[in-house]
């Protein structure tokens, strides 16, 4: 299995190709050490959706806390946070000061964190196949995932499939 090493604050932890700590008897030391260095995630989605769930639910497995709230309107907190209109997803989450709009992998996440760009935050668009949170039987499609500037401007952070 491949693993890489994500600084975090003064910590090294060890993470699996996806994003993932790796596996251990008991409270994982690796996870205990990621959490206490990484801020609290929370994350507004749309009532009921079960993608939004399997999203937090990758979060978690590479360390982050996550408070959830299910809310019928995501427009204000999209607007507020300042997601470019047409970059939106079905959920958002707010980590550090950075929005993360939609299926972001946890190691983009982790990046800007240990990075603190001058941004607003990253998205990725709609609910690409294949995405943390979309994986529907084997299937995927190519996608980017966006760094949102200050100025709300947009740069590709980084480019999954092919």
């Amino acid at each position: 299995m491949n693993r890489r090493e994500v600084i975090l604050g003064t910590a090294v932890v060890t993470l699996s190709a996806c994003g993932r700590v790796p596996e251990g008897g008991g409270p994982d030391a690796a996870t205990a050490a990621a959490q206490s260095f990484l801020p609290a995630m929370m994350v507004y989605k749309n009532v009921g959706c079960g993608c939004c769930d399997l999203w937090v639910e990758h979060m978690q497995e590479a360390g982050f806390t996550a408070q959830v709230q299910e809310i019928s309107n995501m427009g204000p907190i999209k607007e507020r946070l300042g997601v470019p209109v047409g970059m939106g997803s079905c959920h958002t989450g707010e980590v550090g000061g950075y929005f993360v709009e939609g299926h972001v992998p946890a190691p983009e996440v982790l990046r800007l964190l240990r990075e603190r760009p001058d941004a607003r935050g990253l998205t990725v668009p709609g609910m690409p196949l294949g995405s943390p949170g979309m994986e529907v039987q084997g299937r995927s499609e190519p996608y980017e995932v966006f760094l949102v500037a200050s100025d709300g401007s947009t740069s590709v952070y980084a480019q999954y499939g092919s």
